[in-house]
């Protein structure tokens, strides 16, 4: 039987959006940046998170910490910036109550009434880890581990070392779209012939492999046109490839969706990485970094601005795209159409978006 789009109400309704919320950015491990923005004790930077705010930390033995951003006093949020250093404490600016970088309440003016226990009122903690440089919160309860998610994802991509590379330029985008059309619209190239000619003129869109769907995952490979060698402006290789990959690993890219915001971009010399911020049911932030091995950065007459403008213009017209579907979407003449054979990774999202649904109504 030939599936279907999802109806309009999992890209439109404000009540399907909370209840996804839920279920991915609050039921699963989710990335929240690179270990480099926390790379010494002290270094914190802010993850929001569906509404909630988390503080990302490092304590004075090296560990990384996540707590939630609300003072146990009255509730206020105690970091206003989005990233900066801590002087080895965490204090709240309203009455003063002060937490060791590990969370427990070290001071609490005013409260020397007896029975008060300092122990009993640290930090909401938040489950965090680490997988090759990304770190990952999970703001649920009782959740499996985040190897269980990654599947094998870490054995997969141990060649390109991820957490060796360091990053060489952010950019954030508002796209105004439901992420689930986002996450449609990187899993699949039929579109790419009509939309994007510079990708073309590098890559076959009909070549490469698609492996077969993962609860915590989906993507796929595609190889280089002619003599194209990596996605930049011309397909040149300006940038020695990375150290750890093989001849048969330079001559493809990987693209890979890991639930619910990461994707994975990797490239013979960098990768490109997107992290999605839902805001609404129909917008988003994407949250794109470009790493490199620091050794090429290093050299003089580093430069990547065929990689950068390659993708900004690329990505730019992918939001362009999926912001017009969801204004397509939400008209009254929208109703659910046929996939084709050859978008078999958005048919296995759009399952396992039903498939978590049901799960969570059971």
């Amino acid at each position: 039987m030939q599936q279907m789009t999802l109806p309009a109400r999992y890209y439109t309704d404000p009540s399907v959006f909370r209840e996804e919320m839920e279920s991915f950015f609050f039921g699963m491990w989710v990335c929240t940046g690179r270990k480099e923005r926390v790379e010494n004790p002290g270094d914190y930077f802010l993850a929001e998170i569906a509404g909630e705010s988390v503080i990302v930390t490092r304590d004075a033995g090296g560990n990384l910490q996540a707590m939630y951003n609300v003072c146990r006093h009255r509730g206020t949020q105690m970091c206003r910036e989005a990233s900066g250093k801590f002087v080895g404490r965490i204090q709240c600016p309203y009455h003063g109550w002060t937490y060791g970088l590990d969370g427990r309440l070290l001071g609490a003016p005013h409260m020397e009434e007896k029975g008060f226990r300092r122990e009993e009122y640290p930090l909401h903690r938040v489950a965090i880890d680490e997988w090759d440089g990304h770190i990952f919160l999970n703001l649920g309860e009782n959740q499996p581990p985040l190897r269980e998610q990654l599947g094998e994802l870490p054995g997969k991509f141990a060649p390109w070392k991820m957490g060796e590379l360091r990053l060489h330029k952010r950019v954030d985008y508002d796209v105004k779209a439901n992420w689930k059309l986002i996450v449609l619209n990187y899993n699949e190239c039929l579109h790419c012939p009509v939309l994007h000619p510079l990708l073309s003129k590098i890559t076959d869109y009909l070549s490469g492999d698609n492996e077969p769907p993962h609860p915590g995952y989906i993507g796929g490979s595609m190889e280089f046109r002619g003599a194209a060698q990596t996605m930049s402006i011309d397909g040149r290789l300006r940038r020695a490839t990375l150290p750890g990959l093989s001849g048969r690993e330079c001559q493809q890219v990987f693209y890979y969706a890991i639930y619910p915001n990461l994707f994975l971009s990797l490239h013979p010399d960098y990768v490109m990485v997107h992290r999605l911020w839902p805001l609404g049911a129909d917008r988003t932030r994407v949250e794109t970094e470009w790493l490199f091995h620091p050794a090429e950065m290093a050299k003089p007459g580093f430069q990547a601005d065929d990689v950068i403008e390659f993708w900004d213009t690329t990505n730019n017209e992918d939001w362009a795209i999926t912001e017009l579907s969801q204004r397509g979407i939400a008209s009254r003449a929208y109703v659910p159409g046929p996939y084709s054979p050859r978008e078999g990774l958005p048919q296995a999202f759009d399952r396992m978006v039903l498939e978590r649904e049901k799960r969570r109504k059971r």
